[in-house]
């Protein structure tokens, strides 16, 4: 079972894999969007903000609104997905991973995946 801090270095590590991405997956990580990411077997929820192509202030602490843009998952998958282990597609339609956003902000995500 991975741990807090693998789940935030996978996450970290997500941060630069964005600010190193290009065409299509550039536009899509550019958005200006609060985001959550629930790790269920941790019961540990990551917080933080998807601006300039990146996830900053990544923080554990609760906060007081919901997410624009979250996501439910194990950390055994989140470190898997990351590390390019796990297709998100395939994980998502498998139920292991979760995804809630608005209408428009999965349009633009879906370029992600």
């Amino acid at each position: 079972m991975a741990t807090v801090e693998e789940c935030r270095t996978a996450l970290e590590e997500l941060s630069a894999k964005m600010g190193r991405a290009e065409g299509d997956t550039r536009k899509a990580t550019q958005l200006n969007r609060s985001l959550s990411c629930h790790v269920t077997d941790l019961r540990v929820t990551f917080a933080g903000q998807l601006r300039d192509g990146a996830l900053h202030d990544i923080d554990t602490e609760p906060r007081a609104e919901k997410a624009q843009i979250r996501l439910t998952m194990s950390g055994d998958d989140l470190v898997a997905l990351v590390a390019g282990d796990l297709n998100f597609a395939a994980a998502w339609a498998k139920g292991r991973v979760k995804l809630e956003a608005s209408f428009r902000d999965l349009l633009v995500l879906r370029k992600l995946v």
